[in-house]
């Protein structure tokens, strides 16, 4: 008998003996390559799995392929005496999650073990349905700031060449958000028509004070001319907007944050922490830029935010650049103008584990709820395949603790949390500001807030008529920067369906309408109907760099005037392409029909190809391609559904 049939039958002493006479075999693997030494706790035998602990070779610091520990088995089991055990005695984590995010808090609710959630509630002190899972915001809610009005919660994320620029979202319970505006909505202050992708509204800021909301900002250009970045400035009274007209600030960097301090205000920006004054409305600066600090690891220094306590000045910053060597450190000062002390657990936020589903954790700001408990949120990404943040980077929520010696440590230096205990606030009603397993797309109210387009579409391009979307086609393809009129909204999953109907306009030679799965002008693949002499044809086409990609082309019957659902169903870097002929006489399902399949879309991300500034995420919307001749596309909605 050997080490697995021993484990599966569940007898002890053949274990022992097994171990005795060949100790290297516990770290043998199972056929799904599960090491054997957590395959015996999936079994919830306790004292076999008590000896492996205690007198075999393995570690509890072994994982599987997925990242799985010991506890993540146990929990399958529902043996309470030996998640207990694992817990108590070995210190695995009920919390830790593996590369997907499951936790072993969460398999033992799947599964409805009752007991042992009773177990885990005494340990984490909250019911699995009070915790909160990160990342809070998924997809491309990249570089957040974050401000508290009130019982009131407001967040900013990077835009980059999408419009309208620059998201604002509110919260009550910092775990469900909303898009309530954009800090710039006039298409004539945007300024991205000629812009790559990539770059435009980098690391906003939000701030209040004395009854007004300032959104700071890096406007970033192309690498022509002299000047590459610029800072702008917007203020309102009112959260959502309008914004003003953005003001230009010329000093060079990034990451701009402004400082509110006995009536005047300040920025900073990197390299480390630069400050300079500003003028009473912000939009001005009226000081010589000086170094506050440069950073503790010294590496890419940026993300400034200042922040006042018990009488120091803390210093925040992101280091490290923004891979896996992210991270937030933090130093402190009794004057505002320094000199600045590092903090001695820096660190206080970075993802250390390389295997973890969470990396590359930074550029956090703190915020301090009604109650006083105080909050992280920072930037992170999830990979699949071979490292591909296909989502973007997103954002992350962890507690902040003060140490006695007066410093902010984050989830107590453990490094980003999967699962998290919710923070003592109002509950937010699911239905607010939470993404939804389905996303519905209608047009009845005009264009939800979640669409974008890269830059600024035409003054008609992009309108709502009888509750439909009219689409004009753009004279230019979407492989070049002058494209318009692309409505897409965020993937949210790595797992989603995608799907658009339209009634087939008329269409001239080499003109296309249909669906998009977009990062930039450099890397989308595309699901169209088109028409050719005298044929209209169902294709898909990806764009990866320079190259094209066209396949199989589906010959269908004149289809103008026809209502045609087009969808994408995707699976991590998988994409099916179908569509449906809609009857009101059959079921929904009825007439799917695929018309291809790619099986490797790993271009639409950051590490997809080397071309050009790739900051952003992966999008999923509608699209026509016109060229000289006028082409508008209507359509009735577009769905997106998490799976």
């Amino acid at each position: 008998m050997d080490l697995q049939k021993a484990i599966e039958t569940e007898n002890l002493n053949e274990v022992i003996r097994i171990l005795v006479e060949n100790p290297p075999c516990i770290d043998d693997k199972n056929e799904d390559g599960v090491p054997l030494s957590l395959y015996a706790a999936k079994f919830g035998n306790f004292p076999i799995v008590k000896y492996i602990v205690e007198y075999s070779r393995a570690s509890m610091n072994t994982v599987d392929g997925e990242n799985r520990t010991i506890l993540h088995y146990a929990a399958m089991s529902g043996n309470v005496e030996l998640n207990r055990y694992l817990v108590e005695k070995v210190g695995m984590s009920i919390t830790a999650g593996d590369k997907n995010l499951i936790t072993p808090y969460q398999i033992a609710f799947e599964k409805g073990y009752q007991e042992l959630l009773t177990y885990f509630e005494e340990r984490v002190g909250a019911a699995y349905e009070e915790m909160y899972h990160n990342p809070i915001r998924t997809g491309m809610f990249p570089d957040p700031s974050i401000v508290r009005v009130g019982e009131d919660y407001y967040m900013v994320n990077s835009s980059f060449i999408f419009f309208p620029c620059i998201p604002v979202s509110h919260s009550r319970d910092l775990i469900h958000w909303e898009i309530i505006g954009h800090a710039i909505t006039n298409p004539e202050w945007a300024h991205l028509d000629e812009l790559e992708g990539g770059r435009g509204y980098w690391a906003p800021d939000i701030s209040y004070d004395n009854g007004t909301f300032y959104i700071t900002a890096t406007y970033r250009l192309n690498d022509t001319g002299t000047v590459y970045r610029r800072q702008i400035v917007v203020s309102s009274d009112k959260p959502e907007g309008p914004y003003s007209e953005p003001a230009y600030i010329e000093e060079d960097g990034i990451d701009p944050s402004i400082f509110h301090e006995d009536g005047r205000h300040y920025m900073l920006l990197n390299r480390g922490a630069r400050i300079f004054e500003l003028s009473s409305d912000c939009k001005k600066q009226i000081s010589e830029a000086g170094l506050l600090f440069y950073g503790d690891q010294k590496r890419a220094p940026e993300g400034p935010h200042l922040l006042k306590k018990d009488g120091y000045y803390y210093l925040f910053l992101a280091e490290g650049g923004t891979g896996p060597g992210h991270r937030i450190t933090v130093a402190r000062s009794r004057e505002l103008m320094g000199n600045y002390e590092p903090c001695p657990y820096n660190p206080i936020m970075r993802q250390t584990d390389e295997k973890a589903g969470i990396q590359r954790c930074g550029h956090g700001k703190p915020v301090c709820t009604q109650n006083g408990e105080w909050y992280m949120v920072y930037l992170c990404g999830r990979m699949i395949g071979e490292g591909y943040s296909i989502l973007g980077r997103e954002t992350a929520l962890d507690p902040v603790t003060w140490t006695a010696d007066g410093w902010p440590v984050v989830n107590n230096l453990k490094g980003p949390s999967v699962l998290q205990k919710k923070p003592d606030l109002p509950a937010e009603e699911e239905s607010t500001g939470k993404q939804s397993r389905i996303l519905k797309g209608s047009f009845e109210s005009g264009i939800p807030r979640d669409f974008v387009t890269p830059r600024q579409p035409e003054e008609d391009g992009v309108r709502c008529l009888g509750g439909h979307l009219i689409l004009k086609g753009s004279k230019a393809p979407l492989a070049s920067v002058d494209a318009r009129n692309i409505l897409v909204r965020r993937q949210t999953a790595f797992c989603f369906t995608a799907e658009a109907s339209l009634i087939v306009p008329e269409l001239a030679e080499g003109q296309e309408a249909g669906i998009t799965c977009y990062y930039d002008e450099n890397t989308w693949v595309c699901f169209y109907i088109s028409y050719s002499e005298g044929t209209y044809f169902l294709q898909v086409k990806e764009h990866i760099g320079t190259e094209d990609i066209c396949h199989v082309k589906k010959e269908i019957s004149y289809p103008v005037g026809k209502k045609y659902l087009l969808g994408v169903q995707t699976e991590y870097l998988s994409r099916r392409f179908y569509y449906k002929v809609p009857d009101e006489n059959v079921s929904a399902v009825s007439g799917e029909e695929t018309v291809t399949s790619l099986s490797n879309v790993y271009y639409l991300c950051d590490e997809g190809i080397r071309m050009g500034k790739r900051f952003t995420g992966a999008m999923a919307g509608m699209y026509g391609y016109a060229g000289e001749a006028p082409l508008f596309i209507e359509f009735y909605d577009f769905e997106f559904k998490e799976q």
